[in-house]
């Protein structure tokens, strides 16, 4: 097969802009070469997959609908701040969640998602997400994905950030699963700013996050979706991540699932 001569050129270009300025693994600072992208051989080899998008029942799924059920019966009860109210004898559809890769404190592998969240490696950030889109795209759980919605960050943050991390993994899963899902990064907003997640305990974060997040109904009437995927970078009690759906679940009833991705999970 003969090499087209533009592809030997956007090669040696390729090859002598990596001589000139090495680009390294994000995981260990190998330099790459020519044909890795972001991660290199070793550390890809390596790298701690759930493969939770072929299992129904996983850690991050029971611990995601745990915290779904004490919501809506919170919701139920009035116990709750709310966008929205449940009605009573409601059936919530089991939510499917998975992550990419395990998440440690102590594991190289999390400057994966800190170089996309601190360092604005939104290539980077990319890469991976598109990674993730390809394995929730080989599972039948996650095949009828239509709508694809990140969590917001307070307007604050996100103007003195100058993006949303979980946006730009949002976009990186869609234009990875069958259907081509739109991504409306509009749907959910904070309805007040919260501390970082980060040091909280895990009865803090939840605190934290109670009724921070509202749907925004008039845009939600103008959707149809029967399966929402709720997109973060890391899934850690699952606080935020159930606040989000209890929001989305104000707008549409049982008959709609409401699943979850993320980049990491922490074990």
């Amino acid at each position: 097969m003969r090499v087209k001569v533009s592809d030997r050129l956007a090669y040696a270009a390729s090859a002598l802009l990596d001589l000139l300025l090495p680009r390294r693994c994000v995981v260990c600072g190998r330099i790459l070469s020519a044909q890795e992208k972001h991660i290199c051989l070793y550390c890809s080899a390596s790298l701690p997959e759930t493969f939770f998008w072929l299992r129904e029942s996983n850690p991050m799924a029971e611990r995601l609908n745990g915290r779904i059920q004490l919501k809506l019966e919170q919701r139920l009860s009035g116990s709750a701040e709310s966008c929205g109210s449940a009605e009573p004898g409601m059936h919530e559809p089991y939510a499917y969640a998975a992550a990419l890769f395990f998440y440690r404190p102590d594991s190289p592998y999390n400057n994966i998602t800190k170089s996309l969240k601190y360092r604005a490696d939104l290539s980077e950030g990319r890469h991976f997400s598109e990674m993730l889109g390809r394995r929730l795209a080989s599972s039948p759980l996650y095949a009828d994905v239509d709508l694809v919605v990140p969590v917001p960050l307070h307007r604050s943050r996100r103007l003195r950030r100058g993006y949303n991390q979980a946006e730009v993994v949002a976009r990186g899963i869609a234009s990875r699963l069958p259907l081509s899902p739109a991504v409306a990064p509009g749907l959910l907003r904070r309805s007040r700013r919260t501390r970082s997640q980060t040091r909280l305990s895990l009865e803090q974060k939840a605190s934290n996050v109670r009724g921070a997040f509202c749907a925004d109904s008039r845009l939600a009437s103008t959707l149809k979706p029967r399966h929402i995927l709720i997109v973060d970078d890391v899934f850690t009690s699952g606080a935020t991540l159930s606040e989000c759906h209890a929001a989305l679940r104000s707008c549409w009833g049982p008959s709609v699932r409401i699943s979850v991705a993320t980049l990491a999970c922490v074990e």
